[in-house]
């Protein structure tokens, strides 16, 4: 009897998931707990693993179907092991092949090439078949450069009936290429325009001197990594100011549900980072109770995580205030969008050496501009402004945060 393999729960409100790499072809052997496919979903992806060792048989549903909760998307046939009681048959009188090595066939019977490691990689990556491709190596062995060679014309091709021709198109460079969004790239453009539609977003701005957290990095920079193993980062001060300031103003901590607003006395903080599928917003959890350590590693392990695709739906869910880093591809200013149902955003941009006066005199400093997006159905005007310049204070006079003043 075949084993099913069906889409598993992945994270609250999720109903349906898009189906990513095959990392196994119908007739190949697979180990229990092997993964089998990646499945996509509006918040993370996923590793599904085989329940069983045996082979999988037949696939049901190829990349970039989309298939429900629960679905089956494939069949597996089970490994099944002989009673020790029950007498072994003897083997048959082997059949005489047809070639050496692995890619030796039966007659009347064709087999698969053997596919080489390197293959296997560019097979999945270019999404073929081994059929597909003509192998040259030792023994019928499907080599990397087979891959890399033009694929087989599909029969339908090759007995294709001649088609009127065509008006030619000089080939000028001005080719299009359509492809499809993947489920995290359509929940990001569903959630930023309900943003704009569903709330009244407005964007204060301030400037910060960095001189001071500069100072304090290069100055306990390798007493910190020594200990900890980590780099002391830049987003370990702002996580640290944004509680204090949320602290001062709980309204950009609150969230609009139906008539009520909803104030929290947690500080669960959304840290955007750059990852496989684009833009994630993981959450860092308690941040209040975070040392700079903790908040760097944390932080770290996001961003290594999210470049592999490995982050769970659940850590990307529930955040009460986020900050976006644009500074880090070298975005000078710019006006974040409000996460929902979150009221509030800070945008972090390019640190850059500029003039300003100080004690009547023109100087230079490493200033940053930062931006606060919040929306205006919770957080007054004044209430923006006067988090925003808590956020300077605290980052131009780190020591008040340690001191809580």
């Amino acid at each position: 009897m075949p084993i099913e393999l069906k889409v598993p729960a992945v994270g609250e409100s999720i109903t349906e998931v898009e189906i990513g790499d095959w990392l196994k072809h119908e007739g190949d052997a697979v180990g229990k707990d092997e993964t089998l496919v990646t499945l996509e979903s509006e918040k993370a992806t996923v590793e599904l693993p085989s329940p069983a060792a045996g082979k999988l048989t037949r696939i049901l549903k190829q990349k970039g179907q989309t298939a429900a909760i629960g679905e089956v998307i494939a069949h597996l046939e089970g490994v099944e092991t002989p009673s020790p009681a029950e007498p072994k048959s003897q083997p048959s009188a082997p059949t005489q092949p047809l070639g050496n090595g692995p890619a030796a066939i039966t007659p009347g019977k064709e087999a698969k090439p053997f596919v080489m490691p390197a293959a296997e990689r560019e097979l999945a990556s270019r999404e073929l078949r081994p059929e597909q491709v003509q192998a040259t190596g030792p023994g019928g062995r499907l080599l990397k450069e087979d891959v890399l060679r033009p694929t087989k014309p599909a029969p339908s091709e090759a007995t294709e009936a001649p088609r009127p021709a065509a008006i030619a198109v000089p080939s000028s460079g001005r080719q299009e290429e359509v492809v499809p969004m993947t489920p995290l790239r359509r929940a990001v453009a569903k959630h930023l325009v309900e943003a704009q539609q569903n709330a009244a977003l407005l964007t204060t701005f301030n400037e910060i001197d960095m001189s001071a957290v500069m100072a304090l990095r290069k100055e306990f920079q390798p007493a910190f990594q020594e200990k900890y193993g980590i780099k002391l980062g830049m987003m370990s001060f702002f996580v640290k100011a944004c509680v204090d300031a949320l602290r001062l103003v709980p309204q950009v901590n609150a969230e609009v549900r139906e008539t009520n607003i909803v104030y929290r006395n947690y500080y669960d903080i959304g840290v955007a980072v750059g990852g496989g599928k684009g833009l994630v917003v993981p959450v860092l959890r308690g941040a209040e109770r975070l040392s700079f350590a903790e908040i760097e590693i944390a932080i770290s392990n996001f961003a290594q995580r999210a470049r592999d695709n490995k982050l769970k739906p659940e850590e990307l869910q529930g955040g009460t205030f986020t900050i976006s880093n644009g500074g880090i591809y070298g975005s000078l200013l710019s006006t974040p969008i409000v996460n929902p149902p979150q009221s509030g955003i800070l945008g972090l941009h390019a640190i850059q050496d500029r003039p300003v006066a100080r004690d009547g005199n023109v100087v230079i400093r490493p200033m940053m501009y930062v931006a606060l997006t919040y929306d205006h159905r919770v957080v007054d005007g004044r209430e923006a402004v006067t988090f925003l310049k808590r956020i300077k204070d605290a980052v131009e006079t780190p020591a008040r945060m340690l001191l809580e003043v």
